[in-house]
């Protein structure tokens, strides 16, 4: 049995490359698919494009979406990915270099669980890396995968 799969959604290599080593560094070894824009990862999500024939029901534990994305800015992907009823309940850590107070409070009224901003020196990100892990990777309970609904609203 694999690890759950963390899909990055990441323009930038050198951040690609700096959370790998910052995952390898704190011994997270779930799979990581990377995404270089949202529309890349809205495929990978959803299998098309170059994904069809890729199972669905073999979600992200964890998509951690970047904003500043060619085709597909981050807040326009977070709003297709919760808007969809295949995707809404995997969990969207924001990891961004974006301080501006607008980002923030679009990336929560879209549906983000989290938003952090990328340190920038890098003992400092392997940090925040090993602490998106804990808590995502250990600690949180994921929504369950077992298909059919329940009415909330009854319940």
């Amino acid at each position: 049995m694999s690890l759950p799969i963390i899909l990055l959604v990441e323009d930038n290599q050198g951040d690609v490359a700096l959370t790998e080593r910052a995952l390898e560094k704190n011994k997270i070894a779930n799979q990581m698919i990377v995404a270089s824009d949202g529309q890349e990862a809205l495929d990978y999500l959803l299998c098309e494009g170059k994904w069809i024939g890729r199972d669905i029901d073999d979600k992200p534990i964890l998509i951690l979406l970047d904003i500043k994305l060619p085709r597909i800015d981050g807040h326009e992907t977070l709003r297709r990915i919760k808007a969809d009823e295949r995707t809404s309940m995997i969990p969207v850590v924001m990891l961004t270099s974006s301080r501006q107070e607008e980002d923030v409070l679009c990336s929560y009224k879209s549906g983000a669980n989290s938003y952090i901003r990328k340190p920038v020196d890098f003992n400092a990100f392997v940090d925040c890396v090993k602490e998106i892990g804990c808590y995502w990777l250990l600690l949180n309970e994921p929504p369950p995968t077992k298909k059919g609904s329940i009415d909330c609203d009854t319940a």
